[in-house]
C-alpha cells in the first residue's frame, strides 16, 4: 500500500464515549495535549495532527471510538446534503481497491430524518467522487471497507470517517467475559469518577471477569489500552507508519512496573475468577510489548502479582476483607437483574452488600448497577448518583465518601 508523505496539519476529530463520562474524556485528551473544540451527549470534539490522532486511538481510555470530521455543514434537504459530502476530498484518504460503507445514522431536531435514505445519499455521494477520482466505475463491494457516519443535529450535518476500526473497548486481553461483562471503556470511566488514585488500595469484590483490575493497573502503571491492538487509520491513505511506531515507542516507554500498588478482587464463581487471572495475564504481556498471536497459549506468569495482590480469589462478596488499611477504595459491578434474568438476585446481593460496611470500615464504595432503587437495597443513600451507560445499558454510578 502507499502512504502519503506525513505533513503537519490538525484536524478535527470526535471521540465517543458513554453517556456521562464525557467530562472524563475530555480530561484525557488535555492530558494528551489535545485542543478540545466543544461536548455533546456521548461525545467530545477535538482539534489534532496525525501523531495526535494516533495517541488518541492507543491512550485514551474512556473514549470507544476515534472518529475524523471530514465535513460539517447545513443540510436542510437531501441536495444540500449530498453535495456536502461531495466535496470531501475522499480519494485523499480512502485507497484504490476499498470500498466504503455507511455505518450509522443519527438525526436529531433536523428536518432529514429517515435514516436509510440519509445513509444512501451519503453512500452515493462518496462514491461518485470516489469513482471519478480513482477513474473505476464502481466500489468494491468486498474485502476492506472505509466506515462512515453521519450526524445531524439541528440540520447540522457532521460526516465522519471512523478511525479506530474495532471498538476501542477491544483492548486485546479478555478473550473471555463472562456472563455480564463491564465494558472496558465503561470501567475506565468509573474508576476516574470514582477518584481513585494508585496510591490507594482497590477492592472489587464482583470482579467478573477482572475488567476493573485489569483498567486499574493498567492506569496506574501508566499503560497505554490500546497498545496491543491494530486501527482503521493504518489503512487509509493519511496513515504514516513511522509516526505510528513512534508513538507506540513512546507510549510504551512510559509504562512502570516499578509503582507499589495495592490491587485485589473476588468473586463467587470459580470460572469467573479463572477468566480474570487468563486477562490479567494477557494484559501484562501487552504492557511488556509482547502482544499475545491468536492460537498461542501463553504460559508466562505475572511476577508482579504477589506484590499488588491482584490475583482474584474465590469468595463470596460478604466474606471480602483487607486487614492492614483504614482507607481506600471499592469499585465494583454487582450482577445486573436485567442481563442476568433475575432482578430479585440482584436486590438481594445488593442487601447483602452491607457487610462491605463492616469489612471495610471508612472505605470509599463507587458502584454501577442497572438498578435506580440500589440505593434502598443497599440501606445507605448514596452522596453522589449520575447516570453512565454501559454499552447500549442505561446505568447508574452510586458513589459513596464512607462506609
Amino acid at each position: 500500500m502507499c502512504y502519503n508523505v506525513y505533513v503537519e496539519t490538525t484536524e478535527t476529530a470526535i471521540a465517543l464515549c458513554a453517556a456521562g463520562a464525557e467530562k472524563v474524556l475530555g480530561n484525557e485528551l488535555r492530558k494528551l495535549g489535545l485542543s478540545i473544540a466543544d461536548s455533546g451527549f456521548g461525545r467530545v470534539r477535538f482539534k489534532a495532527d496525525l501523531p495526535g490522532l494516533y495517541r488518541a486511538l492507543m491512550a485514551l481510555r474512556t473514549a470507544d471510538r476515534v472518529l475524523l470530521e471530514m465535513a460539517f455543514f447545513r443540510a436542510e434537504d437531501f441536495d444540500a446534503l449530498f453535495e456536502g459530502v461531495k466535496t470531501v476530498s475522499w480519494e485523499n484518504f480512502i485507497p484504490a481497491g476499498m470500498g466504503l460503507t455507511v455505518a450509522k445514522v443519527r438525526s436529531n431536531r433536523s428536518r432529514l430524518t429517515a435514516a436509510t435514505s440519509i445513509q444512501a445519499i451519503t453512500h452515493k455521494a462518496a462514491a461518485e467522487r470516489l469513482c471519478r477520482a480513482q477513474h473505476i466505475e464502481r466500489l468494491p463491494e468486498r474485502g476492506p471497507q472505509a466506515e462512515l457516519r453521519v450526524y445531524l443535529e439541528k440540520d447540522m450535518a457532521s460526516v465522519l470517517l471512523d478511525l479506530s476500526g474495532e471498538p476501542l473497548f477491544k483492548r486485546g486481553y479478555r478473550s473471555e467475559s463472562g456472563i455480564a461483562p463491564l465494558r472496558e471503556t465503561t470501567a475506565a470511566a468509573i474508576l476516574l469518577l470514582s477518584s481513585w488514585r494508585r496510591k490507594f488500595p482497590l477492592y472489587d469484590p464482583f470482579c467478573g471477569s477482572g475488567t476493573i483490575l485489569i483498567e486499574a493497573a493498567m492506569y496506574a502503571w501508566d499503560m497505554a489500552p490500546g497498545l496491543g491492538r491494530r486501527f482503521a487509520l493504518e489503512d487509509l491513505l493519511i496513515a504514516d507508519k513511522e509516526i505510528g511506531r513512534a508513538v507506540r515507542k513512546e507510549l510504551l516507554a512510559k509504562v512502570d512496573f516499578g509503582r507499589t500498588i495495592r490491587i485485589a478482587g473476588s468473586d463467587a464463581d470459580g470460572r469467573s475468577v479463572s477468566i480474570a487471572k487468563s486477562n490479567a495475564e494477557r494484559a501484562y504481556d501487552i504492557a511488556k510489548g509482547q502482544t499475545p498471536q491468536r492460537g498461542v497459549r501463553q504460559t508466562v506468569r505475572l511476577p508482579y502479582m504477589p506484590d499488588i495482590r491482584m490475583l482474584p480469589m474465590q469468595k463470596a462478596a460478604s466474606d471480602a476483607a483487607w486487614a492492614d488499611t483504614a482507607a481506600g477504595f471499592i469499585v465494583t459491578n454487582p450482577p445486573y437483574g436485567k442481563r442476568l434474568g433475575d432482578p430479585a438476585e440482584s436486590e438481594k446481593i445488593y442487601g447483602e452488600m452491607g457487610a462491605l460496611a463492616r469489612n471495610f470500615p471508612g472505605w470509599k464504595l463507587a458502584v454501577i448497577t442497572d438498578h435506580p432503587g440500589f440505593e434502598s437495597f443497599f440501606g445507605k443513600k448514596a452522596d453522589s448518583c449520575r447516570e453512565i451507560t454501559n454499552g447500549a445499558i442505561p446505568s447508574y454510578f452510586f458513589q459513596y465518601e464512607g462506609l
